[in-house]
C-alpha cells in the first residue's frame, strides 16, 4: 500500500489561470504512512467540489484523505510564476507555506510566492 501512496502525484493543478485549491493529507487506510498533496482547478465553484472529486479516487486506491485547508492559486505559465493566497470558507486557510513547497517540487523552474491576503 505504501507503493500506491508513493505513486500519487504530489501536485495536480490547472495549467493556467486563477483557481481554487485544497491541501490534502492522504494516508493508507488503517495506517500511519501519509503524504500531503495539492489539487486545484478552475472548474471548481467551491473548494468542496475538489474534495468531492479527489476523495472517491483516493478511496478506490485504498487511501483515505482529509482536507487540511484551501485557498487560491494564480498560475501564469508564460511568466513561470505562481501566487498562493486566500482561504476556503468550508475548510479554512491551508498552510500556504506547505502548499508552496509542494508546488516547488513539481514546478522547479517557477517563482512561487504566497501571502495571507484574501485577494
Amino acid at each position: 500500500m505504501a507503493d500506491a501512496l508513493a505513486k500519487i502525484p504530489v501536485v495536480e493543478i490547472d495549467p493556467e489561470g486563477t483557481f481554487k485549491y485544497i491541501l490534502l493529507r492522504v494516508k493508507v487506510k488503517d495506517g500511519d504512512v501519509h503524504k500531503d498533496i495539492v489539487r486545484g482547478t478552475r472548474t471548481a465553484e467551491y473548494h468542496n467540489h475538489i474534495f468531492e472529486k479527489v476523495n472517491p479516487a483516493m478511496e478506490a486506491l485504498g487511501m483515505e484523505c482529509k482536507c487540511l485547508g484551501g485557498g487560491k492559486i494564480e498560475h501564469n505559465t508564460q511568466e513561470k510564476k505562481m501566487r498562493v493566497f486566500g482561504e476556503s470558507t468550508a475548510y479554512g486557510k491551508a498552510d500556504h507555506s506547505v502548499s508552496v513547497e509542494k508546488l516547488k517540487s513539481a514546478f522547479r523552474d517557477y517563482e512561487i510566492t504566497w501571502s495571507d491576503d484574501k485577494k
